[in-house]
């Protein structure tokens, strides 16, 4: 028990402005760890620090950890990975570390003591310093956003080129080696042709590892991956090599890191790996899941064709898959696994039921053949399961993958396409269906996943402090803002907009909280917009968001049930009304504003889903108004 409480007292931990400022007050040197609140200090110096504090014994020597998130102070450091430490004398920054490096950080301390204790003395000057790597951070930004820009336009590689999804993964970041991982690929003759930071939500990661879902260690492999940021590469062939896949695996070592020390010590793994799980980078398998990763991260990423003809390129598109009724029911997960082997994303997914209308409109190039009664039969019978797949040249593979559409003539000519395979006996119609063109695919995926509009709301508590990020966010994850609104809702309308709640015994609070301060109204345009943002918001109670859905942004922001940072409508028909209320333009002729504010709408935005288009069920959640 006293070692723990020994280690407990070696690090001051400072959460907030105030104590920021006592820390500072401290007389000697003080060496503060800034963590992120999503990682937290950097644990693998505490052994060095206890060590140096045992070896100097000097009451001047002071450690802390400080949380950037919480703290005014640190709001420069928010959002960076690398391990810092910060050295205060006197109240006054007077040096800087980024990186765990521990042979330099007891150096660094040493020295820094030294020339405090000389200070304190002598009464010498102390020499305060700038913090230069977030002046240099600021201006990189400055001059990399217009290159930044122009790449996320169009990355382009040409076609005799092999390439690779790299990720250096978030126990790697967290301890500051991803420069490190990063000028070694480089030096290994490894091209990275396209480079960012991500945050996987678990939602991703789950969708990105759906191949290992079967692995016991699948869950705690979504956890990791969705626990801090990682690094997303796409690398090129090492010179002299055909095929950049096996170059790049064989860099990165076993995956298992102890098989990895043992038989290639000089291997990513083996150097920076921890264990199985922690193993520092991720490598695609083989060419087809380096083309799916792509997809999955790259969407506008693009492939250059040998001789550049009339500058044509394939590039990364989406095509619709239709499993109908009878096999959607049987053969599902067999059609799906086959679709993620083929090197697709699953960019959207829906079961739905048709009507017979619904049917002829989406077949109406085939409502007069002699085969569409069956047809029809078929696509009424039960539910369907619509696909979005996304991948290069996704219209041409898919329909490969599918074989020819007669039966008969699929299992005579094509016996290992999907329509032979999964034929069903005495019918005569195919059980998969696929876009002949680019044109007709995005006409069909819009048939099936109509852009939704949902209302989203940037509560009080979270407007001061996390706008910024939450639009980025929203941004980020492909949403377009038609309408937004900053405002200060008037009692009345507060009552109005939660009038769902008015029996509640916290509605008199949630009301006032409402009213209290300025909020930013939002109508948010998406495929499957309503979903996708309850998804990004996660639960309700922020407890409850923080164990299941621990980097949603109730998790991150709110601090407790009623001050969740964010709303969002639980259906479309909610969503539909309380637009309607905050932005009455939608829906009358007059427009209606909330205490004068103005309405900074964008022009030309359709706001009707497709009249026609199928829809799921969706359930009334009052709760989740809230």
């Amino acid at each position: 028990m006293a070692g723990k409480k020994k280690e407990a007292s070696l690090q001051a931990s400072v959460t907030n402005q105030e104590q920021w400022e006592e820390m500072l007050a401290t007389k000697g040197l003080t060496v503060v760890d800034v963590y992120q609140q999503w990682c937290g200090p950097c644990r693998a110096v505490v052994s060095l620090l206890r060590k140096i504090k045992n070896e100097l014994g000097d009451d001047l020597l002071h450690f802390a950890t400080a949380e950037a998130d919480s703290i005014d102070a640190l709001e420069k450091y928010r959002g960076k990975c690398e391990p810092t430490f910060l050295f205060f004398g006197g109240g006054e920054l007077v040096a800087v570390l980024r990186g765990a490096n521990a042979p330099l950080l007891q150096r660094m301390i040493v020295e820094e003591l030294a020339k405090e204790k000389l200070v304190l003395e002598q009464g010498g000057e102390r020499k305060a310093v700038n913090d230069e790597g977030l002046v240099d951070d600021e201006k990189r930004e400055e001059e990399e956003a217009p290159q930044q820009s122009a790449n996320e336009e169009s990355i382009i590689v040409p076609a005799s080129k092999s390439y690779t999804v790299a990720i250096i993964k978030p126990d790697a970041v967290a301890h500051g080696k991803a420069n490190e991982i990063i000028m070694k690929i480089q030096d290994a003759g490894f091209e990275i042709l396209a480079q960012e930071e991500r945050m996987l939500t678990e939602v991703e990661a789950r969708d990105f590892y759906q191949h290992k879902s079967a692995e016991a260690c699948f869950e705690d492999l979504v956890q990791f991956m969705s626990s801090g940021p990682s690094h997303i590469l796409v690398l090129s062939q090492v010179e002299g090599s055909a095929n950049v896949v096996p170059a790049w695996r064989e860099f990165i070592g076993p995956a298992d890191t102890e098989e990895a020390w043992r038989e290639n010590p000089e291997c990513l793994r083996a150097q920076y790996g921890t264990q199985t799980l922690f193993n520092a980078v991720h490598g695609s398998e083989d060419s087809d899941q380096a083309s799916r990763e792509l997809a999955f991260f790259f969407p506008n990423f693009r492939t250059a064709s040998v001789t550049e003809q009339d500058g044509e390129e394939e590039r990364v598109e989406r095509t619709l898959a239709l499993i109908r009724p009878d096999v959607a029911r049987e053969n599902r997960e067999e059609i799906l696994a086959q679709i993620h082997k083929s090197g697709f994303t699953v960019a959207l997914q829906k079961e739905v039921t048709l009507t017979e209308e619904q049917v002829r409109q989406f077949y109406f190039q085939h409502v007069e053949e002699d085969y569409f009664p069956a047809l029809l039969r078929c696509m009424t019978s039960g539910p369907v399961l619509a696909l979005a797949l996304a991948r290069m040249g996704a219209v041409h593979h898919w329909r490969n993958i599918l074989g020819p559409s007669d039966v008969k003539k699929a299992k005579e000519e094509s016996p290992e396409c999907l329509r032979a395979q999964f034929a069903v006996e005495e019918e005569p119609i195919n059980q998969l269906h696929g876009s002949a063109s680019h044109e007709e695919a995005e006409r069909e995926i819009n048939f099936f996943f109509p852009k939704q509009q949902t209302l989203a709301v940037i509560k009080p508590d979270a407007l001061e402090k996390h706008k910024e990020m939450i639009l980025e966010e929203i941004h980020g994850r492909g949403f377009s803002v038609t309408r937004l609104k900053e405002t200060v809702l008037s009692r009345e309308m507060a009552e109005e907009f939660y009038k769902d709640h008015r029996d509640k015994p916290f509605f008199s609070q949630l009301v006032e909280f409402m009213s209290r301060g300025p909020c930013m109204m939002l109508v948010l345009t998406k495929e499957n917009a309503v979903e996708e943002w309850r998804a990004m918001m996660g639960p309700t109670d922020p407890d409850q968001a923080m164990v299941t859905s621990p980097n949603s942004m109730r998790a991150r922001f709110a601090s407790n049930i009623l001050h969740n940072s964010v709303h969002g409508s639980s259906n479309e028909q909610h969503a539909e009304e309380k637009i309607c209320l905050i932005f009455g333009d939608i829906c009358t002729d007059s427009e209606l504003t909330v205490d004068g504010e103005t309405d900074t709408s964008i022009p030309g935005e359709s706001h009707n889903s497709t009249p026609c288009s199928p829809q799921t069920g969706e359930t009334d959640d009052p709760e989740a108004l809230h």
